[in-house]
This record gives C-alpha cells, sequence and structure tokens, in this order.
C-alpha cells in the first residue's frame, strides 16, 4: 500500500477570491473553485488528506511585513478570511473528518511557524499537491518549503491563480524547472 498524500488548498478566503475581497485576484482566483472543490473531494474519497493553511492576520498590526506591502487582508473573524464559494462549502461539509483540517499561517509559506510538516510526517506523506491563491506568492514560498523538507510536488495550472499574470507563468515555470515539481496542464 502506497502512502498518503496531501492537498493544501492555500488561502482560498474572500478577501483572496471575492470581488469584494481586499486583495483579490478575481476572476481567475474564481475560476479555480469547482476544480479546487472537485480534488478535494477526489482527495478525500481515496482516503488522502485535505489541508487549509490559511493566511491569519490582526489589524493594525504594524510587526507584520506584509502590513507594509498589502492593504489589511484575512483579518481574524471576517468575512474576508472565510473560505471561498463552493470550497468554503466543501469545507463546512467536511470539516469534521480526521482528513480535512484547516489551520491558521501568518507568512506566505505554509510550513513557516505552523505544525504542517509535522502533520504530513507523522501521517508518512511524502507527496503534496498545491492549490490555492496566489501562485507568485504563497503557493510558491510554501513550494519552496516543501522543496527545502524533500517532499514531492505536484501543481496543477487548473487550480493555481494569482492576480499578476507574468508572475503566475514565472512560477509555473520555477515549479517546474527550479523545484521539480510535477506540473498538471
Amino acid at each position: 500500500m502506497s502512502n498518503p498524500r496531501a492537498l493544501l488548498i492555500i488561502d482560498y478566503t474572500n478577501d483572496f477570491v471575492a470581488d469584494k475581497g481586499s486583495l483579490t485576484c478575481g476572476l481567475p482566483g474564481q475560476k479555480i473553485d469547482a476544480f479546487i472543490a472537485q480534488r478535494a473531494q477526489t482527495y478525500l474519497a481515496q482516503n488522502d488528506f485535505v489541508y487549509l493553511p490559511t493566511d491569519l492576520h490582526q489589524a493594525h498590526d504594524s510587526y507584520h511585513p506584509e502590513s507594509k506591502l498589502f492593504p489589511p487582508h484575512n483579518l481574524a473573524d471576517t468575512w474576508g478570511r472565510a473560505l471561498y464559494g463552493k470550497t468554503g462549502a466543501w469545507f463546512q461539509a467536511h470539516q469534521t473528518s480526521d482528513h480535512v483540517q484547516a489551520f491558521a499561517k501568518t507568512r506566505y509559506n505554509a510550513f513557516t511557524g505552523t505544525d504542517l510538516d509535522l502533520l504530513l510526517r507523522t501521517r508518512h506523506i511524502t507527496e503534496i499537491e498545491l492549490v490555492g491563491v496566489c501562485t507568485d506568492i504563497c503557493i510558491l514560498h510554501t513550494a519552496i518549503g516543501a522543496y527545502d523538507l524533500g517532499y514531492q510536488l505536484t501543481i496543477p495550472k487548473a487550480g493555481v491563480a494569482t492576480f499578476n499574470p507574468q508572475g503566475h507563468l514565472w512560477a509555473l515555470d520555477h515549479f517546474k524547472n527550479v523545484l521539480g515539481a510535477t506540473v498538471l496542464e
């Protein structure tokens, strides 16, 4: 029997995806919603794991480096931090499963300051698939973190999006040619 795999749904929140989100990638992010929800269902049906590392910020946090770069987003206990669309509905329906877990992250890389590596290793997971937003920010930094920790990476083009088309293309190339990831067409 092979080791289980994990799907990481990164930062798929209203603030990053919805039209009125404070740091939205808009339509490109919205277009991947059905794909992400379907991938989550597939992973769960195969007895694999689905993790949702989700950006969390505090209002008026002048010490956080993102405060100088971006408008306030994914603030604790706000509509903006809620998971978006079909993916959010999928999580609501499956959040009690021991194969599904959402957790807060405070940096681009979902491994930084979280128990993600320990969580994966205790379940003997060596292969992870990344979906969500933004391709050239949190997906990229999480992919680099996963690479540095020795995980095998898969990133489907249909499951990632960003507000920067050039950054999106650059990151997809970087995943494949620098990190050795499988980038699915």
